[in-house]
């Protein structure tokens, strides 16, 4: 019996000693392979996010009101058909990008999504106090006027956004 303890523990102690060197090896190597699966996938996906971004920068730019109804408006064009015109042209530009909500935060998202809607509803409201068949040029003049004496506007505040979540990135 004690033949077989002399034989046995010291058995046992390599074993168990063979096993934990092993078993933190298999798990530094598993963590080694993630982190260079991980480190591969940063390097992919971050081009990507930041053509996401730049794009929604272009969407941001785009429809502000002063690029959006300069070019837009066309001479001879009525209140109702530019406010139809703008409209159409706004949701174009947000349907077109909505692919590259994947790429952001919710919270980015959810900023672009008002900002949408808040550049209809100026639009709108310009339009209500209009004519519509008066001339195109006086609504475009209240559209920028209104959105020009916004102190903070829904675009400025989702473009600042924008501009921090891309410094997080970096």
């Amino acid at each position: 019996m004690i033949e077989i303890l002399k034989i046995g523990l010291p058995a046992l102690l390599v074993f168990l000693t063979a096993y934990l060197l092993i078993d933190k090896l298999l798990r530094n190597d598993e963590n080694r392979r993630n982190f260079e699966i991980s480190k591969k996938n940063v390097s992919i996906i971050t081009p990507i996010r930041l053509r996401a971004y730049e794009r929604l920068m272009l969407v941001l730019e785009r429809t502000s009101p002063n690029s959006i109804v300069i070019n837009t408006i066309k001479s001879g064009m009525t209140c109702i058909e530019l406010q139809t015109q703008l409209l159409n042209n706004i949701r174009q530009e947000f349907a077109h990008n909505a692919s590259q909500q994947i790429y952001v935060s919710d919270e980015l998202w959810a900023a672009i999504r008002a900002t949408q809607e808040s550049l209809i509803q100026l639009i709108n409201g310009c339009a209500s106090k209009m004519q519509p068949e008066s001339n195109a040029v006086s609504l475009a003049e209240l559209i920028i006027q209104v959105f020009a004496s916004s102190e903070q506007t829904p675009t400025e505040t989702t473009t600042e956004l924008l501009k921090k979540e891309v410094r997080s990135l970096m």
